[in-house]
């Protein structure tokens, strides 16, 4: 496990006149929800700890990951049952796409563990993983929560470092 500590969300990404307003934030994808934009995307990424998620969506997202496939009833009491989950998504007005994906565990008070970190391979190499974990890290620190730790395979921890 490697202890991440907590790090200040970067500023913002390129903005643009693609900007969503506050209400289409909110009714989209919730109160906390935050946009950010690449240099290469004029379409804004939207980072929410509240929109819920579509089992098949993130079934397909962690698949594009190179995971195995996992059964729907236990991703879903594992969602249940966590702290914390995440998602980055693509917007668009009609069908938001959901391409990145983290989660964690804890006691609520003190501790938590990151399990499962997923960005689509297509929109990798933008920021937008260092965004979500700073996303993550911001969420827990706000609730108090000072020891994250991360769980994660041998060969991809230079990922996060």
């Amino acid at each position: 496990m490697i202890n991440l500590g907590t790090k200040k969300l970067g500023t913002p990404g390129w903005r643009n006149q693609k900007t969503l307003s506050d209400e289409t934030l909110k009714n989209i994808y919730g109160e906390e929800a935050q946009q950010y934009f690449t240099q290469n995307n004029s379409t804004p990424f939207v980072f929410s700890d509240s929109k819920s998620f579509d089992l098949i969506e993130l079934e397909q997202l962690l698949q594009a990951v190179g995971w195995g496939r996992r059964p729907l009833r236990r991703v879903k009491r594992a969602l249940a049952n966590s702290l914390l989950k995440v998602g980055l998504w693509q917007h668009d007005p009609k069908f938001p796409r959901l391409i990145g994906f983290a989660r964690c565990t804890g006691d609520g008070v003190i501790d938590a563990t990151i399990w499962d970190v997923a960005n689509n391979p297509v929109y990798q190499g933008y920021g937008l993983g260092k965004k979500l974990m700073s996303y993550l890290m911001r969420t827990l620190k706000r609730e108090g929560i000072s020891r994250v730790t991360l769980f994660a395979d041998s060969d991809v921890i230079t990922f996060y470092k």
